[in-house]
Parts: C-alpha cells; structure tokens; sequence
C-alpha cells in the first residue's frame, strides 16, 4: 500500500482525501452507518460521506466504514483505501462555504463500491483506531493553520495601526489599539509554543492526544479573536472586500469547528487530565 501509494501523494501526483464524517456522524464519529461487507475477495461499500475536504480533486479516499453491524459505536469499524475511480464512487454536491474557499468540500457517494480486499487499511474492526490517530495529527495541522491566520491578522493590524490617522495622529498611538495588539502578539506566541510542543510530541512518536487538543483548542480560538479583533482596528474599511481583513475574519471561524469542535477539544483534554 506505501509503496503503490505514497510516492504519488508525496509528489501532489494525487491528492488524498479523508471520508469519516456522515450526516449523523459528526462530533460523535463512531455513529457513522457506511458499510463495507465482504464478498470472497472484495469488499463492497454502500454509503454517503460529507465534508470530505478536497472530495472534488482527489484520486484517493480513505474511507471509513462499519464492517460489524453487532458492534457497538467505535467497535466494527474498519479503514479502506478507495480509488477515485472506481465503479460506484460519485463526486456529490460541493458545499458552499462561508470561508476556505480555495478547498473543495463535497458529499461522496458509494453505491455498491467493490474493492479488492488487499485495500483494507490496518486491521479488520481496529479503524476507529485509526482515524483518532490521524485526528491527532491533524489537529496540529489546523493548530498550524490557525496560527497562520492569526499572524496574517496581527501584521495586517499592525500596519494598518501605523498608516491610519484619526485626530492627528496614527491610530497606533493610541492605547486602546496598542492593548489589542498586544494580546494578539502574546496569545499568538502562546500558541506556537503548543504547536511545537504537540508537533515535536508526534514527530518523536509519543502519545500527543492531549497536547494536539490543547493546540488546537488555544491556536483557534486565539485565531477568532486576532481575526475579530483585527476587523474591529480596521473598522468600516475592514468590514469591506477592499481589505484582505474580511477574508481572515471568514477563514478563521472553520478552525473553531473542523478537526473536531472547540467543546470537542474540551473532552479530549478533560479526559487525558482525569485518566
């Protein structure tokens, strides 16, 4: 699977996306009701995913599935690598996003999807496994986005303090807007330091759970509030599209959300403290 995969992925020669989330499956993503059933040396997939991020380019799904009706919640639920073309894949509807817009986000449809059995992903039953591993490291990607978008609001609210002028002077100048800078910078430099801290944790293939939900949790939110407070030193000019501040105040509310929810992080965090 690595050797007939990965290359092509590393290279951008196919995209990769990831099909967990269902329309009764979200936050609570062992609920998820797709099936996989197997049928001598193929298994034959029947669902519907949703938000699956990069769903309209991609050459490649990882796709999550029950494979033991029996099972309860997480149990019976297995990971299978599913090409982009094979027979009863279908592209759904895109969605129409309020920020992010440069990534598709679409439905995927599997209407009796036959795979050889080969595509299974890591164990029969263990992908639930799987996917909360992959959520770790993903939680420190949108940490790092977060983070990204918060220093494009810090710099832009930074220059726009020293170039606008209201009662004779800069708007720098002033305390009011000195104080929101200040908590952008240091709420900022907060959460780099959690980033690091989860990424260097993942790299050196340590436990990361609870330091990738304290990144994710503290870089999105101080994420909202540089974007927010970001338009608020923009004022009337920020609120347009003549400024680039209207379009980080839109991207910067999805890492509240994707990746698991802010209250999400809450739980994981809660639970790592009380184990």
């Amino acid at each position: 699977q690595k050797r007939a995969w990965l290359p092509r992925l590393a290279t951008g020669e196919v995209i990769g996306a990831y099909c967990l989330t269902e329309a009764n499956a979200g936050s609570d993503a062992a609920a998820l009701r797709a099936s996989a059933v197997r049928e001598g040396d193929e298994y034959v997939l029947n669902g519907t995913k949703m938000w699956v991020t990069n769903g309209g380019c991609a050459g490649l799904f990882v796709v999550y599935a029950r494979t033991d009706t029996e099972a309860s919640n997480a149990k019976g639920i297995s990971a299978f690598l599913v090409p982009a073309d094979s027979p009863g894949l279908t592209v759904g509807k895109s969605e129409k996003k309020t920020g992010i817009r440069g990534s598709s986000t679409t439905e995927i449809l599997l209407e009796n999807v036959r795979i050889p059995a080969e595509n299974l992903l890591g164990q029969e039953n263990k992908g639930f496994h799987l996917a909360m591993d992959t959520l770790d490291g993903g939680r420190i990607g949108i940490a790092s986005q977060a983070l990204g978008i918060g220093r494009a609001c810090l710099v832009a609210s930074v220059r726009y303090a020293k170039e606008r002028v209201q009662f004779g002077r800069p708007i720098g100048d002033f305390q009011a807007v000195q104080w929101k800078l200040a908590d952008m910078s240091t709420q900022l430099e907060a959460s780099r330091l959690l980033v690091w801290k989860a990424a260097m944790l993942r790299d050196r293939k340590e436990v990361c759970t609870q330091a990738a939900a304290q990144a994710k949790l503290f870089a999105s939110r101080t994420c909202n509030y540089c974007a927010d407070e970001c338009l608020q030193i923009h004022g009337g000019a920020g609120y347009t599209d003549d400024f680039e501040v209207e379009r980080l105040f839109r991207d910067a509310r999805i890492t509240e959300i994707y990746e698991g929810a802010t209250d999400i992080q809450r739980i994981v965090i809660a639970r790592g403290l009380l184990a």
